[in-house]
């Protein structure tokens, strides 16, 4: 496995097949993750069969209720703007976030890639949450944001409302990341009125995703990217599509490791 370190987060391995991984590849693969927030492997010739043989090996597949499942692998998702009359519309956030145990990791299988543009942008949240200044750091320091869903459609069954902390020690790195989600899924954070959460959520967010903070990935046929939602936020670019984009998505827990 050879891996190119990018920048501002992320990280290029190649000589790595993505299908079930023996334990220490795995382990290496988490490492990055944590480390670096993004793992990209290219030139991959994976179906949905070794993509969840490939998640399967770093914990229990997990799906979000109202997405659309891949008709014949339903631990899947399907992403695409095929059928569509408008662009899907994407912020940067972190996926299901309004559950109580969040899934560690996405991973994002290129089934058609468009003629031009359908990137996927990532934000490095270790250094949103570096770069705080030291009194707002200290003043978030055990501070919880309620998360709720949007945009899907849940039963009565499902859960809807979360509390995670602001400033998440990560528990592979030990290094503090800022977490949260697009502004209209933080509806609170604890000790603040209203418009002070508001403004503060809205204020981390802008933080989150400045330009210098954000590794923009344009994808080529074979590539699988995945993600550490607990130091990454993402989203989709839609604009100035030309073609079908079409992915298959997955989301997994982190088998090892407890959230905190």
């Amino acid at each position: 496995m050879h891996v190119t370190v990018l920048e501002p987060l992320g990280a290029l391995v190649t000589d790595l097949a993505v299908d079930a991984l023996e334990p220490s590849q795995t382990a290496a693969v988490r490492t990055l993750l944590a480390e670096h927030g993004v793992v990209i492997l290219r030139g991959q010739d994976a179906d949905d069969d070794s993509l969840l043989r490939f998640l399967r090996s770093f914990g229990d597949i997990v799906f979000t209720t109202g997405e659309t499942p891949v008709a014949t692998h339903p631990d899947l998702n399907v992403v695409t703007n095929v059928g569509r009359t408008r662009p899907p519309r994407s912020t940067f956030h972190v996926d299901t976030s309004y559950v109580q145990e969040p899934p560690a990791y996405t991973a994002l299988r290129a089934v058609t890639v468009p003629e031009q543009g359908g990137q996927t942008l990532f934000s490095n949240q270790y250094r949103a949450h570096d770069a705080l200044p030291d009194d707002m750091r200290a003043g978030l320091d055990g501070r919880v944001i309620t998360h709720v869903a949007t945009g899907v459609t849940l039963t009565e069954d499902d859960e809807c409302r979360a509390e995670h902390p602001v400033l998440l020690a990560h528990p592979v790195t030990g290094r503090r990341a800022l977490y949260l989600s697009t502004p209209q899924r933080c509806v609170s954070i604890s000790g603040m009125s209203p418009d002070e959460s508001a403004q503060t959520v809205d204020y981390l967010f802008g933080m989150s995703i400045r330009p210098h903070n954000v590794l923009r990935h344009s994808w080529a046929a074979g590539d699988v990217v995945m993600w550490d939602n607990r130091c990454v936020m993402h989203r989709a670019d839609h604009a100035g599509v030309v073609g079908d984009r079409v992915m298959h998505r997955g989301m997994v827990t982190d088998g090892t490791a407890a959230r905190p």
